[in-house]
């Protein structure tokens, strides 16, 4: 049985979900990113998000020049990889979220457009893995294999606002939990894992405490973070869980108690969908605020 403690918790998340919500959907859809470049309007500049260490794969439909590529800051990159119709960019650590680095591709036949422009806009966690740039007419299979996503993304968005409606229509506390079936016959479970955690050396803050739980169809991670010696107040934005295949947990929201001021610690925590018991981790969790200051803790694991 949960104890008084994990159940105000657990009331504590159905309650506050509007509190602090996280904004921007981490996890990448159900397939690619497309653009379509026309050759009659004025050129209009595309953004694509990157991420230090992970790939963003650009894929055009036409032949492009080797030589005929300028990326801005390329020596902060650790991988570019460009073949006859493809580019593969991994940014390094060096790169600094917020950041945006302009990106200009040639095509070989010097039809129209003859080039592509883009921005790439360092996102502290997350990059577009695939993007695919139409310079011709659209195969009809690309339209519907589009639609497909869109129907995918509807459901999902639909379901989604079931869920909410439900939390948001159930009573508080230990009701509101059965109410909504988070709280099944085994309860919630617990761990403990601060001494376990693996900080990264770039971490703007320090974490104390670190706890995770696991009820029905969900996991929560919930750290204490500190604020280090002359620096200024944290507040996350986002987070992410990532397993070390790279897939990620969908989070559902971050809560974080109060603005962390100088030289204090509060709570931050982070619930994610689990719909299978089994998922356990490790799991390296990365929080970030409104600029460029992260928090990255590895081996996060889950009862």
């Amino acid at each position: 049985m949960p104890s008084s403690s994990t159940v105000v918790f657990l009331g504590l998340l159905l309650t506050s979900a509007a509190t602090f919500a996280q904004s921007e959907v981490l996890a990448p859809g159900p397939g690619a990113r497309r653009i379509e470049l026309n050759p009659d309007e004025s050129p209009s500049i595309a953004e694509i998000a990157i991420s230090s260490g992970l790939s963003t794969g650009l894929y055009f439909d036409s032949d492009l020049v080797r030589d005929g590529m300028e990326l801005e800051g390329r020596e902060r990159f650790s991988l570019v990889d460009m073949g006859q119709a493809t580019l593969r960019l991994i940014p390094s650590s060096r790169v600094v979220p917020g950041e945006r680095f302009r990106l200009v591709v040639r095509f070989k036949d010097g039809a129209a457009p003859a080039s592509a422009s883009f921005l790439l806009r360092v996102h502290p966690a997350k990059a577009e893995p695939l993007v695919e740039i139409y310079r011709e007419k659209r195969t009809l299979e690309t339209y519907q294999q589009e639609a497909r996503e869109v129907r995918a993304e509807l459901a999902r968005c639909q379901d989604e606002n079931s869920r909410l409606m439900a939390e948001h229509e159930a009573p508080s506390g230990l009701t509101g939990l059965l109410a909504t079936q988070t709280l099944d016959e085994n309860g919630v479970a617990v761990r403990t894992v601060t001494k376990d955690i693996l900080p990264s050396r770039d971490n703007a803050l320090v974490a104390i405490f670190v706890t995770t739980y696991r009820t029905k169809g969900a996991v929560a991670v919930v750290v204490e973070l500190a604020t280090k010696a002359g620096t200024h107040p944290w507040s996350a934005k986002g987070a992410t869980l990532r397993s070390r295949t790279g897939a990620e947990l969908k989070v559902l929201r971050v809560w974080q108690q109060q603005l962390i001021p100088l030289g204090d610690a509060r709570r931050i925590v982070v619930e994610a969908e689990a719909p299978e018991a089994g998922i356990q981790g490790p799991f390296s969790l990365k929080l970030w605020e409104d600029g460029p200051r992260t928090v990255t803790l590895g081996n996060v694991t889950f009862p």
